[in-house]
């Protein structure tokens, strides 16, 4: 069976509600949004805040990261179901371009999702831009069946 073929264990609101379950310090300000899910993908919102700038006046690469790691994991869940230890193993960011002081996207797709281990790869724009201002690739660890619940 393909990926585009098989059931998620997720719909997007059920998502929603399990990410502000088990994260609510993520969620509870309102500053990322799921845009949406897809086969082996995912599309998060930064919405900006003067907090995210750094010096500049540019968006903070520790606000760009967040959401890049955000936006794995988002796709990966959407994949996997209700895994709470799946934990970032590595992450390299690569910054092209200053972002804009406004929202950031972060579009997420999954190169390889495997039982124990998941790689993917972000592409982030500012708003209203075709520009990519960073692109990350990161890895997840997935505990095995049995070693965790969810």
């Amino acid at each position: 069976m393909t990926h585009h073929a098989r059931t998620r264990p997720f719909t997007i609101e059920q998502l929603r509600a399990y990410l502000e379950d088990v994260f609510p310090q993520v969620w509870s300000r309102g500053d990322y949004a799921i845009e949406s899910v897809g086969p082996m993908s995912a599309t998060v919102r930064l919405t900006y805040h003067p907090d995210h700038l750094r010096p500049g006046g540019t968006i903070s690469g520790p606000a760009m990261f967040t959401l890049c790691d955000l936006a794995l994991y988002v796709a990966i869940l959407h994949e996997i179901g209700r895994v709470k230890l799946a934990v970032t193993t590595s992450v390299s960011i690569n910054f092209l371009r200053k972002p804009e002081p406004r929202d950031l996207i972060g579009r997420a797709k999954l190169m390889k999702l495997g039982k124990r281990l998941a790689v993917g790869e972000v592409a982030l724009f500012s708003e209203g831009s075709d520009e990519m201002v960073a692109h990350a690739t990161g890895t997840y660890s997935i505990p095995a069946k049995g070693d965790e619940a969810g």
